[in-house]
């Protein structure tokens, strides 16, 4: 026999609107956001928050979707790749992505785009490479080889820089 599943009633801003929902207790955030809400730009990889496939800001603070449980994002800010396409340097780093080629499969392009653009707006002159590949280091790419990854979160950072923008 089945145990019934406890729910708890949620609400949150995600991506700019207004969301109530009742959800299971132990329903994740990723699952939340991508079964419940449809943004599908979450991935979920290893669901051990090892790959960071599922990376999403909550409350201007990078978290994986999979360690977290929607009722903690009861009362929060979430955005996902998909209400951070305003961005401008979400903008600029999807434009230098596809440049360099450095989204192959894409798999990972989402949370590596969310991450990257943390660097670009808080980063006064522009970071070292070192830097770059210290900050998206929780970001996996089985395809790229990060290479062209950091040479576009690189040129963005550069030109926002040069540019005199924080």
């Amino acid at each position: 026999m089945r145990e019934p599943v406890d729910t708890v009633s949620i609400s949150l801003t995600v991506n700019g609107e207004a969301v109530a929902r009742t959800v299971p207790v132990r329903q994740h955030l990723a699952d939340f956001l991508r079964e419940g809400l449809g943004f599908t730009g979450t991935h979920l990889g290893c669901e051990h928050g090892v790959c960071g496939a599922c990376t999403v800001n909550l409350d201007g603070r990078l978290v994986r979707a999979c360690l977290t449980l929607a009722v903690q994002a009861d009362g929060c800010d979430v955005q996902t790749i998909e209400g951070a396409g305003e961005r401008e340097s979400v903008r600029l780093l999807q434009s230098e992505f596809h440049k360099r080629n450095a989204a192959q499969c894409g798999f990972c392009t989402p949370a590596m785009l969310l991450t990257a653009a943390v660097l670009v707006e808080r980063s006064g002159p522009a970071p070292s490479r070192e830097t770059i590949r210290e900050h998206l280091s929780g970001n996996l790419c089985r395809c790229t080889g990060y290479q062209s990854i950091v040479d576009a979160v690189e040129a963005v950072c550069v030109a926002r820089a040069g540019s005199g923008r924080p």
